[in-house]
């Protein structure tokens, strides 16, 4: 194990499965504390169990207003401080743009800006009282902020209008928050995904679904559009979560002390779209 990260706290949303709960792992291999947050709470067990006493879980639907505050509570009342938040949430709810609904867009809205603004609202007194601190004492500590968005949010993608929009607003907070507290040592960057294999890319017939409310969304992506999109990229097949997992990583690291508010794309090299 390394001990990169060690002393540090992360929170990461959408910890249960996939992404999230890759780069849960990976954190916490490389040293650092972690707030796993996800709705899904039986599921966020199991990625809590697998962090060898490293984590904590917090079961919350994060688009109710009070629950991002709640998992900033938790990582200050467990461990004391907070130095990394990874905004991972999501999922997605697709259709052609026009017979998407206002229910669809303010969905994707919700999960995918709304949550995040709040979580960071949340985090920034902590975050920004111990930069003053560090600062007032002559030392220069960088603190972390990853946010995850889509190539979908920075190239479009045909029945995600709601999703890429989304991913799009999350670029341009991102971007924002990275001048606000540039000064204070936190750096603020985005990594940009493409075909990563989690649920939500999954063959439709097996993804299963997602509720919403009284909906129940399926999850997943048509056989011949998977195909199709794994042609695309150059390395010739999607990511895993662990592989994606490594960007995230990478954000979190030391060594991105002078990245800064940037979108990071792991995409294996796909590039569809107009750009």
């Amino acid at each position: 194990m390394s001990e990169l990260l060690a002393g540090r706290v992360a929170v990461v949303t959408g910890a249960a499965r996939g992404i999230g709960r890759a780069t849960a792992e990976l954190l916490a291999e490389h040293g650092a504390r972690v707030v796993c947050a996800d709705l899904d709470g039986d599921a966020l067990a199991g990625t809590v169990g697998a962090l060898g006493g490293r984590g904590v879980a917090v079961a919350a639907d994060l688009t109710v207003p009070s629950a991002p505050a709640e998992v900033v509570a938790r990582a200050v009342d467990e461990y004391g401080r907070l130095d990394i938040v990874v905004n991972n949430a999501g999922y997605t709810w697709d259709g052609i743009f026009h017979k998407m609904t206002d229910e669809q867009l303010t969905a994707m809205l919700d999960i995918h800006l709304t949550a995040p603004f709040r979580l960071l609202r949340a985090a920034a007194p902590v975050l920004r009282e111990a930069a003053k601190r560090d600062a007032a004492e002559g030392r220069e500590i960088f603190r972390k902020v990853v946010n995850v968005t889509s190539i979908a949010g920075t190239m479009g993608n045909v029945g995600q209008a709601n999703y890429a929009a989304a991913k799009a607003a999350l670029t341009g907070l991102t971007r924002t928050l990275a001048k606000e507290w540039g000064p204070l040592r936190i750096n603020v960057n985005a990594v940009a995904f493409g075909f990563v294999q989690t649920r939500l890319t999954a063959d439709a017939t097996e993804a299963g679904t997602f509720e919403h409310g009284e909906h129940r969304i399926r999850l997943g992506i048509p056989g011949a559009v998977r195909e199709r999109a794994a042609a695309s990229i150059p390395l010739g097949r999607p990511a895993t979560p662990a592989e994606a997992a490594g960007g995230i990583f990478l954000l979190c690291s030391p060594w991105s002390n002078f990245v800064h508010g940037q979108v990071l794309t792991v995409a294996g090299g796909q590039a569809e779209g107009m750009s």
